[in-house]
């Protein structure tokens, strides 16, 4: 095996020797790595509200009650792990439904970090028989998407998400969402995030998925700049 290689080798094991090692010093809540600075505190107030519009694109606000909407927690949680939340339910030009689901939270710590929908739709009786990491192609960049399909008796839920933690959309596999807390807590920083999760009730999986994606994009391509990064984070070209 030539030198080089060796030291490829040796860096690649350093590397993850290093990311294991502040994995282990955050578990044992090491006074070092423990955050105390709320990034939230220094940013504008989230206002979802005003954030999201009724009406862009081919996608305009049903009025109403909705009561289709899963919950993103129960209703226990809702107030302790998030600030803010938005539900909605869109109608498209072309008859297609799409519900909104955004959740806001403040303290993106382990006590208090969003969770993910696969958790809470099978805590609530889905059964999620698909579950898949995707990109989602933007006009600003690639956004890193979770593809889900949720079953209940006739109720048949193609969903797609994201979770944004501090500056950036994170891919729920493996240590990924840990690893952003920590990049910010490493700094001595909490950092806020978002979950943002759209859906549809069909049995048609790549026609929810098309529909899902072309509400995404609307509804960047509206936003202002800032809003857009507190939704999705900062795009990578």
């Amino acid at each position: 095996m030539e030198y080089g290689e060796n030291q490829m080798i040796l860096g690649s094991n350093f590397k993850y020797l290093v990311i294991g090692t502040l994995l282990i010093l955050a578990a044992v809540g090491s006074p070092h790595l423990k955050p105390t600075v709320r990034v939230a505190d220094s940013m504008v107030a989230v206002n979802l509200e005003k954030m999201i519009p009724e009406q862009f694109g081919n996608w305009h606000q049903e009025s109403g009650e909705i009561k289709q909407i899963v919950n993103a927690e129960r209703k226990n949680l809702l107030t302790k792990l998030y600030n803010q939340t938005l539900t909605r339910s869109y109608l498209g030009n072309q008859g297609n439904r799409i519900m909104l689901s955004i959740a806001y939270g403040g303290d993106q710590t382990d006590e208090l970090k969003i969770h993910r929908p696969e958790v809470c739709y099978t805590a609530q009786g889905f059964q999620v028989l698909r579950q898949r990491i995707d990109t989602l192609p933007t006009a600003y960049g690639t956004l890193p998407i979770m593809r889900l399909f949720a079953v209940q008796g006739s109720r048949n839920e193609p969903i797609t998400y994201w979770i944004r933690v501090g500056d950036k959309a994170v891919v729920l596999k493996g240590l990924q969402q840990k690893w952003a807390q920590m990049r910010y807590g490493l700094t001595g920083k909490v950092p806020e995030g978002m979950l943002v999760r759209v859906s549809s009730i069909d049995p048609d999986e790549r026609n929810a998925y098309r529909a899902q994606d072309d509400f995404i994009r609307s509804l960047l391509a509206v936003l202002s700049k800032e809003d857009r990064a507190r939704l999705a984070g900062n795009f990578e070209e």
